[in-house]
Parts: structure tokens; C-alpha cells; sequence
């Protein structure tokens, strides 16, 4: 997903500049110009997805960490008992 969003961010950049350079209409321009918003957007959105995956897995691991202490802490007093 992220590559083929850099890939629609890089054709919006073309766009643009096509737009610029062959001194394009209005309309391309807008529509080059949302063309790299869109494109921006999705880049943003999977990389704030992946950051929140990854937050996730450290929580999900600081769980079981936590639920292995509570259990060595529990045998641990058995045993001196």
C-alpha cells in the first residue's frame, strides 16, 4: 500500500508539473494540485496505520510481560510458603 501510495504521489508530481510547464489550464492545475492531495492523504493515513500497528504489538507483548510477572510473582510465594 505505501508503495503504490509514493507511486500515485510521485504521477501527482508530474501532473503538476506538466500542468506548469506546458502552461495548462486551470483545470488541470486544480486538478493536479487535488490529484497530490488525495495522493498525500493516503500517504499520511498508512503510515499513522502502521505506527498504530506497531503500538499496538508493544502493548499486546508489555501484556503478556506483565501477565508472566504476576505468575512468577504468585510462584514465588507459594514456594516460600
Amino acid at each position: 500500500m505505501l508503495f503504490w501510495s509514493a507511486i500515485l504521489f510521485c504521477l501527482g508530481i508530474a501532473a503538476f508539473l506538466d500542468s506548469l510547464f506546458n502552461y495548462g489550464e486551470i483545470f488541470r492545475k486544480i486538478n493536479s494540485v487535488l490529484f497530490l492531495l488525495i495522493s498525500l492523504a493516503i500517504l499520511v493515513r498508512t503510515t499513522t496505520k502502521m505506527k498504530d500497528a506497531r503500538i499496538e504489538k508493544y502493548q499486546q507483548e508489555v501484556q503478556e510481560l506483565e501477565q508472566k510477572v504476576n505468575e512468577l510473582s504468585r510462584q514465588k510465594e507459594r514456594s516460600l510458603y
